[in-house]
């Protein structure tokens, strides 16, 4: 029954908790130019968060394994340079002490979730993760957050998603569950607003100030609801 399921923030990685994006920009721009295609860094942007082969279908016409391939090459020569954002580990532990099932919700590859993880350093923090190999589609699909909720029994009323794009934003939507923004990412607070973000702040480290102030119910959004009524 619903009653006895749990509630939990399934919060994305990159752009999220760690300062990959235009780490991915240059890789994937590196990778089109590998194989012989013209796309513009801007473009690419606008796309992150979105699943590789959806990105690159969006930007050459179709989807290409030796794209996709040649990123991975290209991401792993950068991994040197990965950062966890500001706050990034303080917003994981007032997470779990606040009792709340904490999961990476991601699509990235099972290497790179590890390689996160291994950054972020805050295992103790956290109960579990997603990678690409767990749902047959990527986000702005639901899949992702369903399967992280059904492996983790998590009640979907009592449960936000935690990102910075709006992929994000459309899969919370489409899972039915609350979205919270962080512009981190490189996604602007309108736009994340835009696609019903109920919060947006600036990046993690503004994300606990504000969980601090108003509390988990208040950034998972009960009180607007119950006043809504």
């Amino acid at each position: 029954m619903s009653s006895a399921r749990r509630s939990g923030v399934l919060i994305d990685l990159d752009g999220t908790l760690v300062d990959t994006n235009y780490l991915h920009v240059v890789a994937w721009s590196r990778a089109f130019r590998r194989t012989g295609h013209d796309v513009a860094m801007h473009r690419i942007h606008g796309l992150l968060g979105m699943g590789g082969d959806d990105l690159v279908a969006e930007l050459v016409g179709e989807p290409s394994p030796e794209v996709s391939e040649a990123w991975a090459e290209e991401f792993h020569h950068l991994r040197p340079e990965m950062r966890a954002l500001p706050g990034a580990r303080d917003l994981l532990r007032e997470l779990h002490a606040r009792s709340q099932v904490v999961v990476l919700a991601s699509s990235a590859p099972a290497e790179d979730v590890a390689a996160f993880r291994a950054l972020l350093d805050a295992d103790d923090w956290i109960d579990g993760a997603t990678a690409s190999d767990d749902a047959e589609d990527a986000k702005p699909h639901p899949d992702i957050f369903q399967v992280a909720m059904d492996r983790f029994d998590l009640d979907p009323s009592r449960t936000f998603a935690v990102g910075d794009a709006v992929w994000d934003a459309r899969a919370a939507a489409r899972a039915g569950i609350v979205f919270v923004g962080v512009e981190s990412g490189g996604t602007d607070r309108a736009v994340l607003a835009g696609e019903g973000a109920i919060h947006v702040a600036p990046d993690a480290a503004a994300l606990t100030d504000l969980l601090n102030e108003i509390g988990i119910e208040g950034l998972r959004g009960s009180q607007t609801r119950e006043q809504r009524r």
